[in-house]
This record gives structure tokens, sequence and C-alpha cells, in this order.
């Protein structure tokens, strides 16, 4: 397949190109700079614009692209720029994907376009799959748009296929922020560690996303493993990989001081989400439990 990445520089983007490639896929990659290699296409998502000839003969745009939402303490203008840095990714490929398919329709056409399990809200101890009805909170909302913003390509004949990602274990992310401190045996639950953390190992992140290249999943599908954990269960479990106990709690005053309105919708609240359709879809995870995947995570540096 010839697949258009976007987001590739990013800690699943980076991880999938390679992976796509090893596949036999031949692989461009949307970047905002200007191009360094023949495979680089600039396009300008802030803006809505990108040649239409770059996704004119791809089978296949996986769309990653978007403003880190927990790098830096929320304000108003980051929490701005988390909706519209998606919003605007997803519109400008979709509206291009669906003139593509106006100009030829024979040619089958995916987009794998990234969501969150945020898309849920704070479900408590609820299981909820991709079924579930949206949650009313900021990120809820943020899914909400984002996911919306692919009517365009839906509606022209695209296989549209929302990937409602949970916390990714694997190089980067918050894995690597969290690492360092429970080394030093200064981990523990934050707040009453009862809120569930729907984890995925990188390894079945970017397996999933391969899989529904090939399989017709339309819809949302959560990418998630098939045992979700609480904080505290996801949190004992980090301290046995490093060898270090993980008795210490951070309140969530502490929390909301450092994270702002991020701490209580992004780390305070939490989805028992698992993947049902991805499961019945035929799907065999890699790493079917929280500490196998910390375990491959850690393993892999």
């Amino acid at each position: 397949m010839k697949i258009a990445v976007a987001g590739a520089s990013g800690m699943i983007g980076g991880a999938l190109v390679p992976a796509l490639r090893d596949d036999g896929h031949e692989v461009l990659q949307l970047v905002r700079r200007t191009p360094r290699t023949a495979d680089e296409h600039r396009w300008d998502p802030q803006h809505r614009r990108i040649d239409p000839a770059v996704l004119r003969d791809v089978d296949a745009v996986v769309n990653l692209a978007g403003v880190g939402v927990g790098d830096r303490r929320w304000s108003e203008r980051h929490k701005q720029a988390v909706l519209t840095s998606r919003v605007d990714a997803t519109a400008t490929i979709s509206e291009a994907l669906a003139d593509a398919a106006t100009a030829d329709g024979d040619r089958p056409r995916v987009l794998l376009n990234a969501s969150a399990v945020g898309w849920y809200g704070d479900t408590g101890d609820r299981v909820v799959d991709e079924s579930d009805p949206a949650g009313d909170d900021f990120l809820a909302r943020v899914c909400v748009a984002w996911e919306g913003a692919t009517a365009p390509a839906e509606a022209a004949g695209v296989r549209v296929t929302t990937l409602r990602t949970g916390l990714v274990l694997g190089r980067g992310g918050l894995l690597s922020r969290l690492l360092p401190i429970f080394k030093a045996g200064l981990g523990g639950r934050l707040g009453s560690g009862g809120q569930y953390v729907p984890w995925i190992s990188q390894t079945d992140e970017i397996g999933a996303i391969g899989f529904l290249l090939d399989h017709p999943v339309p819809g949302p599908v959560n990418l998630c493993g098939p045992a979700p954990v609480t904080n505290t269960e996801f949190t004992a479990a980090l301290g046995r990989v490093v060898h270090r106990p993980a008795v210490l709690a951070v309140p969530p005053p502490a929390l909301w001081v450092v994270l702002g309105e991020f701490a209580r919708v992004g780390v305070l609240a939490g989805q028992r989400a698992v993947p049902a359709k991805l499961e019945e879809a035929g799907f065999r995870f890699a790493h079917a439990d929280v500490e196998a995947a910390l375990r491959a995570a850690v393993a892999r540096g």
C-alpha cells in the first residue's frame, strides 16, 4: 500500500513509519517544515492547505497530528491549541481525501484518524466499549470535534476508522517521565488510585494500526489492552518492574498545582475501556497484561 502519515515525528508515528516500511509499504510523511527527503511533503494544517496531488494516489492515510495534551500545564491558550491542531489537521486531510475520492472513485481508500479514550469522559468503574456515548468534559468534547472532522472523507466513500487510543507504554510519552521517579523509589498512586488506566503497549499500538489498514473495521476502535487496571494497580506493577517500592501517593491538590485542569480530566479521571471491536475482528495482543507491557517498554529503553 501507499500510505501517508501525518504526525510521524511523535512517539507513535516515529515507531509506525519504519514498521510500515518493514512490512513492504511505501510511506509518505506529511511535514510542516521544509521537506528534507523525497518521501516528505509539506502541508499547512493550521491554514488547511495541502497540495491535492499528494494524496491523490495514496491508498491510506494515518493521521496522528496534534499538539501534545499533557505536555504542559493547561491554560486557555493551550486548550485551544489542543483542539484546533486536531480539528484542523483532520479536516485538511479529510477534505483532500474526499476530493481525491471524487476524482477517482474506483480506488478504495482508508483514513485511520487518531482519537482517544478521553471520548468517554470519566467512566468510574463502568466498563465501556465503542458503543458508549461521549462524555462531557473538555477532552471528551475535543474527541467529538476531532472525530467529527472526518465527515467529508466518510461522505465521499473513504473507509474511516477513528483510533481511540489509551496510554501508550513505550519509548517516550508519560512513561518516560514516570520512570526516573519510580527508579528513585519515589513513585506511587496519583490521587485516590481508583481511577482506571486504559493502557496499551507500543508494540500493540503499532500492530493494531497495521491490522486496521488491512481489516475493514470502520468507525471508532478502542486501542487499549484487554485488561484495564486502576492507577493503584498500574503504579504497583511499574514498581515491580523497576524493583522499587511504589507506596507513596500524590494528593490531588499537588497535581492541580502542576497540571491545572488536566489533573482532573486527564489524570484523576479514567476510563475502564475495552477493545471490543479490535478483539472481535481477530487482533491478537502481544502484551495482554499491564506488567508484560511495562516490562517490554522498560526493556526497550
